[in-house]
């Protein structure tokens, strides 16, 4: 990571933060005290920033300058608003195709998902503040660039986004292995957005009571499910082989 994606010192980091300059995540040096420090601990949590307490070694590997015990995070690419995306699709009279993942926390997982999503067509990928894998250069190398030409949509409540794609005529489906329905037989032609939850965890509980419809990918094996970036890439690529279908 070079030094350009960061910010090193107590002063410089709540300056970057007053000034409302994107920050990904805080790194801060265990057992770190002081007025400064917390000065910046209150802000971070005001304004609700990511933050981990790391030994100073891990900070010393992030960079050789004097960080006094902290390390702050810029974003490897710009964030969109989910609010601007949707009309901005609608404007351009395209039918909308979004992507949100739920609890995705793996970096290679999700730069691949992030490959296959700009090759599929995908307007835009929506993502949780908290709880999501970290934007990083091993993020941007994995999805080979695409994460630099789709739209990251970062947002506070995945279930306000949600609301919000509903309210804006897009159709929820949750691709999961408990559905019933196969996904081949759904139609995803309308404006659709699909969730897709981790290995570990799948889709959380609120979500698929909140989806207008549940879709499973069939599987012959004995192991019980897809990797989530292979999941993403059977679901993307219906979408697309129907949309191509409806449009000779």
């Amino acid at each position: 990571m070079k030094d350009k994606n960061k910010i090193f010192g107590i002063r410089s980091v709540i300056e970057a933060i007053l000034s409302e300059k994107p920050v990904e995540k805080v790194y801060i040096k265990k057992g770190l005290s002081g007025e400064g420090f917390g000065e910046l601990f209150n802000i971070i949590r005001e304004k609700k920033i990511a933050f981990q307490y790391v030994p100073v070694e891990k900070l010393n590997r992030l960079t050789s300058k004097n960080h006094q015990g902290v390390i702050a995070l810029l974003p490897e690419i710009e964030y969109y608003e989910l609010s601007d995306v949707v009309p901005f699709v609608y404007e351009n009279k395209r039918v909308p195709l979004l992507l949100l993942l739920d609890r995705v926390t793996d970096v290679r997982n999700f730069g691949a998902i992030a490959r296959t999503a700009e090759c599929s067509g995908v307007d835009a990928i929506v993502i949780p503040a908290h709880g999501a894998a970290q934007i990083n250069a091993d993020a941007v190398k994995t999805s080979s660039g695409a994460l630099h030409r789709i739209p990251v949509c970062k947002v506070d409540d995945l279930f306000e986004a949600i609301l919000f794609l509903q309210e804006s005529g897009l159709q929820i489906v949750s691709v999961t292995e408990k559905a019933k329905e196969l996904y081949f037989k759904q139609d995803f032609t309308k404006p659709t957005a699909f969730i897709l939850g981790s290995e570990e965890n799948g889709i959380s509980p609120k979500y698929l009571k909140m989806s207008d419809s549940q879709v499973k990918i069939p599987l012959s094996g004995e192991i019980e499910s897809l990797n989530v970036s292979v999941a993403s890439g059977v679901i993307l690529f219906e979408a697309l082989k129907q949309r191509l279908a409806f449009t000779d």
